[in-house]
């Protein structure tokens, strides 16, 4: 038995070549790793989704409690939610968030993958309210059902931004696919585990400049954005080395 990494194993093939939604989030690492360029292929129709800018709030509770008031919110008039969440235990702590509001919603996440495909299916529904790990339904075009277009079509929620900017841009692609009307937002905390590590210090600044403070605080910013991608980059510097990739391994 022997251990190869992904990156040195498909470096032996002669052609390599591939396709994807999400490449140029990893233009530096196709080139690096592979020698490859990444050449963008304009969609089949304009996107109009709207991307809105992070949200910050102090707490994971103050940030969970707003993500569950704008659940309800759009809820109430009958708009689809797709809920993006980066670990299995978040999925099922947000679920029993909307149970006690009263509100219907269907779980997406690795125990009940057999039903992936009808939870997709119907995710585009009026009044549909979807959970699912930011992992799950991938690849797929999430099909608007009657009169959602005119509601303003999908919206995506994340509920934490993952170490991964392609995952988190996978995310937003459930929503305005083939032209469909859409809206993204991400909901971050100060005790999320990406600004843990990474974006503290720096937002925590801004949040003093700004005399941001107590626990119903919340800023939506731009900044905030861009902060979270510097940290992601920055992550990502210390895991695009071949060999010292450590989880990307075969046997």
């Amino acid at each position: 038995m022997a251990n190869i990494t992904y990156q040195n194993m498909f470096r032996m093939y002669q052609k390599l070549a591939g396709m994807t939604g999400t490449a140029r989030t990893e233009i530096e690492e196709f080139r690096e790793i592979y020698n490859m360029e990444v050449i963008s292929v304009p969609t089949n129709k304009p996107v109009v989704r709207i991307d809105e800018p992070d949200v910050l709030y102090p707490t994971l509770k103050s940030k969970f409690d707003a993500v569950v008031d704008r659940i309800r919110e759009l809820n109430e008039k009958g708009q689809p939610i797709l809920i993006g969440t980066v670990a299995v235990e978040t999925s099922e702590y947000l679920s029993d968030q909307l149970d006690q509001a009263g509100i219907d919603h269907v779980v997406l996440n690795a125990k009940n993958h057999a039903k992936e495909a009808d939870i997709i299916m119907n995710a585009g529904q009026r009044g549909a309210v979807t959970i699912a790990t930011n992992m799950a339904g991938r690849g797929t075009d999430i099909k608007l059902g009657p009169g959602v277009r005119e509601l303003g079509g999908l919206v995506v929620l994340g509920t934490e931004r993952h170490e991964s900017r392609r995952i988190d841009n996978q995310l937003r692609g459930r929503s305005g696919r083939q032209g469909d009307p859409g809206l993204t937002q991400f909901y971050l905390s100060l005790e999320d585990d990406l600004m843990r590590r990474f974006g503290t210090d720096r937002v925590k600044s801004f949040l003093e400049h700004m005399n941001v403070e107590g626990e119903d605080a919340v800023i939506k910013s731009r900044m905030i954005s861009r902060q979270v991608e510097s940290a992601q980059k920055r992550l990502k510097g210390t895991t695009m080395i071949p060999g010292r990739t450590c989880c990307n391994t075969m046997t």
